[in-house]
């Protein structure tokens, strides 16, 4: 797995934010996305699938999130803090 081109990314997170190992990390993150573990991996079907729930992809297209955007759609899907999207939210009053 490697960063935005699959979900390197999000597992990552969910080791960080919930102190999980990379295996359990990889089942939470499937089960969030609806998708089979080994499709992770997979960056044809994580293209799609991060286009659906707006994570930001792998090359800038105009109409999908991106930057913070796609942040604050991350920590939705998958149920997690992210500072920068709480700092935004603190300053910006949401």
């Amino acid at each position: 797995m490697s960063g935005i081109r699959t979900a390197g990314d999000l597992v990552l997170r969910i080791q960080l934010a919930k102190s999980m190992k990379i295996d359990e990390a990889k089942k939470y993150v499937a089960e969030k996305l609806g998708v089979d573990p080994i499709d992770l991996s997979d960056s044809d079907k994580m293209y799609d699938i991060r286009a659906d729930k707006g994570m930001g992809r792998s090359f800038d297209l105009n109409n999908f999130p991106k930057g913070i955007e796609a942040k604050f759609n991350i920590a939705k899907a998958l149920d997690i803090k992210i500072n920068s999207v709480e700092r935004f939210k603190e300053r910006a009053g949401l």
